[in-house]
């Protein structure tokens, strides 16, 4: 009796043909489709932040620009996944804004950019265009982008923008550009507005008649201007009462003609008195020999060097004298001779006794 309970027991798998094979085949399958369940609710729940952690900024107005001034705006993209970014193209809605995609491959924790230029050369008007951006890679999404302004028809810059290129830190430099208007015949432009002190902007009434009237703007970078890019607007401010404000771009480098590398020095934990080597690469536009190395609180001595030259490779030696707890500190390079110029890097490091 016991015997026959137990065949009848194992009879559907062991004695059926293709039982157990049935059975492990139902299991894998069972497997499979739990695996792929799982994988899909990860990625689902990775889209469904897209693109908030992506897209800092999603629309720009442009406000009111005039006829074939340079219009431009940079959308930056970040990648915050595991794998590369790929944009695959980028659609608009309208002639009126043109999409560059400047980064095609972004990297995982890196930002790209696309750009979003606005045609006013060949456009007037309101104007506005949605940017379809469209992504392939890790997986498909397309997210949309927006660019809105006013391209006023009676006034022209020309040139569309100042671009300075190079200039040396501490020198000065100008530029102009001309504002053509047609229109009323006592239009006038009252005022021009930096919003940077250094940056200083001026107008010139050059002529006035028959509706038409011509200004020069003339834009300069002072002597203090900081180093490293800029992309500034000048404001236009005229006498209408309808959008009377009218940017114009000014864009350019300051370069210094002393650079220091690195630029952020990080000693991390040190005692009191503990000395600690750093190469430092210093590099000028013109020969020259190092005066001094300072900074607040350390002793910092190097091996002075007689011949000038456009770029030292120095063995630095720091010791903290007066420094404690947590440092951020200047360090000063000086140049030697009548024409001394300097650099700057910074310091950090946390002196404690251990």
């Amino acid at each position: 009796m016991e015997y026959s309970r137990y065949m009848n027991f194992v009879t559907p798998y062991n004695c059926h043909p293709g039982g157990v094979h049935h059975m492990f085949r139902a299991t894998v399958t069972a497997l499979v489709v739990l695996a792929a369940s799982i994988s899909i609710s990860a990625g689902a729940a990775a889209q469904s932040q897209w693109p908030d952690n992506a897209f800092a900024i999603k629309t720009h107005d442009f406000g009111t620009v005039a006829v074939a001034s340079k219009t431009e705006f940079r959308f930056p993209v970040y990648n915050p996944y595991t794998e590369p970014l790929h944009i695959q193209t980028v659609r608009r809605s309208c002639g009126c804004t043109t999409p560059i995609v400047e980064t095609e491959y972004i990297q995982p924790g890196q930002t790209g950019s696309i750009l979003a230029r606005f045609n006013t050369d060949t456009f007037r008007g309101k104007k506005g265009a949605t940017l379809t951006v469209v992504f392939d890679k890790p997986f498909y999404r397309e997210v949309r982008l927006r660019v809105d302004g006013y391209i006023r028809s009676d006034m022209v810059f020309h040139p569309g923008a100042i671009e300075f290129g190079t200039v040396a830190q501490g020198e000065s430099a100008s530029k102009s550009t001309r504002v053509l208007y047609a229109g009323r015949s006592n239009w006038e432009i009252v005022d021009v507005r930096s919003n940077v002190p250094w940056l200083v902007p001026d107008k010139k009434l050059v002529s006035r008649g028959a509706g038409r009237t011509d200004y020069e703007l003339t834009v300069a970078v002072r002597e203090d201007a900081p180093t490293g890019p800029f992309q500034n607007e000048i404001i236009v401010i005229t006498n209408d009462t309808k959008r009377p404000e009218v940017p114009f771009p000014v864009t350019g480098t300051v370069e210094s003609p002393l650079s220091i590398s690195p630029q952020a020095i990080a000693f991390g934990s040190l005692k009191p008195g503990q000395k600690i080597e750093k190469r430092l690469v210093i590099k000028g536009a013109t020969p020259f020999t190092i005066e001094s190395i300072t900074c607040e609180g350390w002793d910092v001595t190097f091996p002075k060097v007689a011949v000038a030259k456009t770029i030292h490779i120095v063995p630095a030696t720091f010791v903290p004298t007066d420094a404690e707890g947590p440092q951020k500190v200047t360090v000063l390079i000086t140049t030697a001779g009548e024409e001394s110029v300097t650099a700057k890097a910074i310091l950090t490091a946390d002196i404690r006794e251990q």
